[in-house]
């Protein structure tokens, strides 16, 4: 019996699937004042990109959401002050070690899961936020044949919903969620499990032992 086919459902792409990218990408450059900020908050590589199209650059030591991310930024040139959990309220508690006289500029996507940033504001922190990119759901995703007893990793709320806008799930299905933000996106119906670490390759190594 040949084995169960892995799609996933991602910006990034691992060797061991049938990756189909989530999202079309556009970039933004809203006018920015870099100087005017003690430190950035980045919770997505696609910011990281975003920054490649300022001339007027200075990079500010950041938290970022993840390692990944983290290794995104020092990739630029840019300083690492901490790493998150992959969820965005992991964020919280780092920036509460933070004097509340810092300035803050929280590089973001146009829609995003989370309200952490609200949440610190209401604390007392200043924190601007400039849109850097959006997104829309990908042809690909919209038009993939899945396989009626695949295996399938999603790694946002966004690929999901995305997911749902073109089908439905079969009792076949084996889902994996990057984390439990992803996971509340599906179905109630739907069986899931969730990877230990917010990562691809965990995510990878949960679906094979499916």
């Amino acid at each position: 019996m040949p084995p169960q086919k892995i799609y996933l459902f991602s910006l990034s792409a691992h060797p061991d699937t049938i990756h189909i990218p989530s999202l079309d990408v556009e970039h933004r450059s809203p006018e920015i004042e870099f100087a005017n900020y003690d430190y950035f908050l980045i919770t997505s590589k696609q910011a990281i990109k975003a920054l490649e199209n300022y001339d007027n650059l200075l990079l500010a030591p950041a938290i970022c959401v993840s390692a990944k991310t983290a290794e995104a930024y020092q990739n630029i040139g840019g300083e690492v002050l901490d790493v998150g959990d992959g969820y965005g309220k992991s964020l919280i508690a780092k920036v509460e070690t933070y004097d509340k006289k810092s300035k803050w500029l929280y590089l973001r996507a146009q829609s995003i899961a989370s309200d952490f940033v609200a949440v610190l504001q209401n604390k007392g922190y200043t924190i601007d936020e400039k849109i850097v990119y959006k997104s829309e759901c990908s042809q690909a995703i919209l038009d993939v044949d899945v396989e009626e007893d695949a295996i399938l990793i999603f790694t946002s709320p966004s690929s999901v919903k995305c997911f749902l806008k073109t089908h439905s799930f079969s009792k076949k299905h084996k889902v994996v969620a990057i984390g439990t933000t992803t996971q509340q996106a599906l179905p109630e119906n739907v069986s899931t499990q969730v990877c230990d670490a917010s990562s691809i390759e965990s995510c990878v190594k949960i679906a094979q032992t499916l």
